[in-house]
């Protein structure tokens, strides 16, 4: 493990967001979505993300994720990614969100 400064976790924007819809991303090679996400006053952000193992299109709006907000936008099959929608790897190596129990504002940072 690479052991990080304080300052260099500050530099990254972790924040709150909504996902207000998710539809297959038919150029990926592996099965992804492409989401909107409500980010409150960062406004609506477009991810692309692997998770269609756990999840249905359907299952995933409304849900609240954790996003790296300060990445410089990449463009992900065919998609212009402009967060990071983060989440861990299972023992089968898919990809489980990283969520909240409690609602939360969007746009709500990471303390």
């Amino acid at each position: 493990m690479h052991i990080i400064e304080w300052q260099d976790f500050e530099r990254v924007d972790l924040r709150v967001g909504t996902l207000i819809s998710a539809a297959p991303n038919e150029k990926a090679l592996k099965p992804a979505y492409v989401l909107q996400v409500d980010l409150g006053e960062l406004g609506i952000r477009t991810s692309s993300a692997q998770l269609t193992a756990h999840y249905s299109a359907e299952e995933l709006v409304g849900r609240q994720v954790l996003c790296v907000c300060n990445f410089a936008p990449k463009r992900i099959a065919g998609v212009r990614s402009e967060v990071l929608v983060t989440g861990v790897y299972d023992s089968d190596g898919k990809v489980v969100l990283a969520g909240f129990d409690k609602p939360l504002p969007n746009g709500a940072r990471l303390a």
